[in-house]
C-alpha cells in the first residue's frame, strides 16, 4: 500500500480561546471572545451585554449588538474561553502526547492579548512572548513543526469597544505591530504562518469586533483584513525569506440538490461567494463578479490609495482550509453560505447528531477544485468529528466513529495527491486534545484523540486520557499513512 509523500506533514490543530485558558494569568488582556457563553445544538451561544441604562442583557453571538450596548461580563455566567481545557498549564503534558502521537506539525494560534493586552501598547508583554517561545522550543525539540495562526477569529476588547474592531483602519496598524512582534521573536523558528482564520466565516462582535453585522459592515471589515494580511505577508517575507504565508478558509463542498439548471446555478453562485475571499487573497485582486455580490447585498467598499496595489503585490503563498462536511443547495434555498447546518440533507451521506454531513469524498473534490483554481500548494488545517465520547468505568474511551472519519478523509487526501496530482503539504486534525466547540460552546462535542476530564460547565480534573483513536493515529504516523484502513 502507498504512503503519503515523504514531506507530507501530519498533526493536529487548536485555537487559543477554545483550548488555552489562563484568562487572568501572564498579563493577558481581555479578548472579544471572552464574552461569549456556552450553548448547545438547540440553544445558540450568547454575547453578554451592558445596556445603555446600566442593566444587563444578552444577544445572539453572531447578531448585531443593540444600540448603546457594550459587551461586559455577568456574574454567575460560565464563559468557556476563560479556562477552555487549560493548555496554559498543561502544555508540557500535551506536547508530550503530540510527540507520542507522532506529530510532525502542530497548528496553534497566538492569543493577541497575551502579546498586546489592549492592542495599543508600545511594548509587547514579555510574559506572553516567553510562554509561546517555550511552546515553540518544546515543539522543535521534538521535531514538530509549529504552524502559527496569527489571528484566529479574535481581537483585543479595547479595539472592539473604542474603535469598532475591523471596521476601523486603526486595527490594521495594531495587527501589523502585533504580527511583526511575532516575526521578530519567532522568525528563525517558524516556517508556516497563517495570517487569519476562516475569513469567509467571520461575522459579528466576537470575530470581527464590530457592533453591527450588516453586509456593509462585514465586507468593509474584510477589506481591511485583506490589506492587513497582504502587508503582514510583505513584512514577513522581508524578515523571514524562507517562511511561507497562507490564510485559512472554511470550506464545505456544495452540491446541487438536483440536475435542474436552476439548482445548479444557485449552487454555483453560492460557491462563488465562498471563493470570493480566496480569490482576492490568492490571486491578488477583487474578482470579476465582485460588483454582482456588492450590488445584491447593497455594499460600497471604501478604498484608500494603495490598497489594491498592496493586495495585488503580496498574495498568499499557499492556501489552507477547514473541511468537515458537505451541503446540498437548491434554487429555493434560503441557505446562508456559512450556516453550519444550512442547505438540504443529502440522502447519500450520514449526518452527525449536530447535523453535520459526513462526506470524505467531498474533501478530495475540494482539494482538486481549489488547486485547479489557484495552482498553489494546499494544506488541510482543520478536519475532525465532534462526538459525545463516553469515559468507561475502566478508564477507556472507545471512539471507532472517529477512527473511521479521520481514516476515510486521509484516504481521500492521499488519492488527491497520488492519483490527481494535487500538491497538498499536510493535514492537521482539529482539536487533537479535546477543546471547547466553537459552534456550540460545549465540551461534550469532543474532537480529540485525547479526552479531557471536563464537563460543559468547566468542572472536572482536566486529566488527559488517551482514546482508542490515539493508538490508531500512532500507527498512521508510524507508517506515514501506509496502513490506513
Amino acid at each position: 500500500m502507498s504512503k503519503f509523500p515523504k514531506e507530507f506533514l501530519l498533526g493536529g490543530a487548536t485555537a487559543d480561546f477554545l483550548y488555552e485558558g489562563g484568562f487572568t494569568e501572564g498579563s493577558r488582556g481581555v479578548l472579544s471572545h471572552d464574552f461569549v457563553t456556552t450553548g448547545s445544538v438547540s440553544k445558540a451561544r450568547q454575547l453578554t451585554l451592558k445596556l445603555a441604562d446600566g442593566s444587563v442583557s444578552t444577544c445572539h453571538w453572531k447578531e448585531s449588538l443593540p444600540d448603546g450596548t457594550e459587551a461586559c461580563f455577568h456574574e454567575d455566567v460560565y464563559y468557556p474561553s476563560h479556562q477552555a481545557t487549560d493548555f496554559y498549564h498543561h502544555w508540557r503534558e500535551d506536547i508530550d502526547l503530540m510527540t507520542e502521537l507522532g506529530f510532525s506539525v502542530y497548528r496553534f494560534s497566538i492569543c493577541w492579548t497575551r502579546i498586546y493586552p489592549t492592542g495599543l501598547e508600545d511594548v509587547p508583554n514579555e510574559d506572553g512572548l516567553k510562554f509561546y517561545e517555550d511552546v515553540i522550543d518544546a515543539l522543535l525539540a521534538r521535531n514538530i513543526e509549529p504552524m502559527i495562526t496569527i489571528c484566529h477569529d479574535e481581537l483585543p476588547f479595547h479595539l472592539c469597544k473604542d474603535y469598532d474592531g475591523w471596521s476601523s483602519r486603526i486595527v490594521i496598524d495594531a495587527y501589523l505591530k502585533y504580527a511583526n512582534t511575532l516575526f521578530d521573536r519567532f522568525g528563525t523558528k517558524v516556517k508556516y504562518w497563517l495570517t487569519f482564520n476562516e475569513l469567509n466565516a467571520l461575522n459579528g462582535y466576537a470575530m470581527l469586533g464590530t457592533h453591527k453585522t450588516d453586509w456593509q459592515t462585514k465586507y468593509q471589515a474584510i477589506h481591511h483584513i485583506f490589506v492587513a494580511s497582504a502587508l503582514a505577508t510583505c513584512d514577513g517575507h522581508a524578515k523571514m525569506p524562507n517562511a511561507i504565508f497562507g490564510a485559512m478558509y472554511a470550506l464545505s463542498e456544495l452540491y446541487p440538490a438536483s440536475s435542474d439548471p436552476r439548482d445548479v446555478l444557485a449552487t454555483y453562485m453560492k460557491r462563488r461567494e465562498t471563493y470570493f475571499f480566496m480569490d482576492v487573497m490568492a490571486r491578488g485582486e477583487y474578482p470579476n463578479y465582485t460588483q454582482e455580490i456588492f450590488n445584491r447585498k447593497n455594499i460600497m467598499i471604501k478604498l484608500e490609495e494603495g490598497d489594491l496595489e498592496v493586495i495585488r503585490d503580496y498574495p498568499l503563498d499557499y492556501v489552507t482550509f477547514s473541511y468537515y462536511r458537505s451541503t446540498m443547495v437548491d434554487k429555493a434555498s434560503s441557505f446562508d453560505i456559512m450556516d453550519i447546518t444550512g442547505g438540504k440533507p443529502n440522502p447519500y451521506v450520514e449526518r452527525t447528531e449536530w447535523g453535520w454531513a459526513v462526506d470524505p469524498i467531498g474533501l478530495r473534490y475540494c482539494l482538486n477544485e481549489i488547486y485547479d483554481r489557484y495552482q498553489k500548494p494546499l494544506f488541510v488545517v482543520e478536519n475532525g468529528l465532534g462526538y459525545d465520547d463516553k469515559l468507561e468505568e475502566d478508564g477507556t474511551i472507545h471512539d471507532p466513529y472517529r477512527i473511521k472519519y479521520v481514516n476515510d478523509h486521509l484516504k481521500q487526501i492521499k488519492d488527491a495527491i497520488l492519483i490527481d496530482g494535487v500538491p497538498c503539504l499536510g493535514y492537521t486534525m482539529w482539536g487533537n486534545t479535546d477543546l471547547v466547540s466553537l459552534s456550540t460552546g460545549e465540551m461534550k462535542k469532543r474532537y480529540g484523540f485525547v479526552y479531557v476530564d471536563m464537563d460543559d460547565r468547566g468542572n472536572g480534573s482536566l486529566a488527559r486520557i488517551k482514546k482508542d483513536s490515539f493508538y490508531w493515529f500512532q500507527e498512521v504516523t508510524k507508517s506515514h499513512g501506509e496502513h490506513l484502513i
